[in-house]
């Protein structure tokens, strides 16, 4: 796993405000409520560039174990070699949440 970025919330907006950084370089981020929302299985959030570009989605998700909450993120632009998929997560002893990335096991 590897640490790939980090949020702020801001409650009173309802939203999350950092950046992810990728080999590229750091891309200034936003997640804002999906507006378009029609279905419970559509993203909650909308990821979006600083210069507006739409660049993924996020759903919340429940840990098994103690039901703790957190953001699914799908990542993709046309810079990218194909969709990253990484999760937002607390993490005791950091003071914003963190954008997590494991590579998928494909076999």
């Amino acid at each position: 796993m590897a640490t790939i970025g980090s949020f702020s919330y801001d409650a009173a907006k309802d939203t999350y405000k950092g950046r992810i950084v990728i080999l590229k370089g750091t891309i200034p981020a936003m997640l804002v409520l999906n507006d378009k929302r029609t279905t419970e299985d559509a993203p909650l959030y909308r990821v979006k560039a600083r210069n507006g570009a739409e660049i993924g989605a996020a759903w919340v998700k429940h840990r098994q174990e103690d039901n703790e909450r957190y953001l699914s993120l799908k990542l993709d632009d046309p810079s990218f070699p194909a969709p990253i998929y990484a999760n937002l997560v607390e993490v005791e002893g950091e003071p914003d949440f963190q954008l997590i990335w494991s590579r998928p096991n494909n076999g």
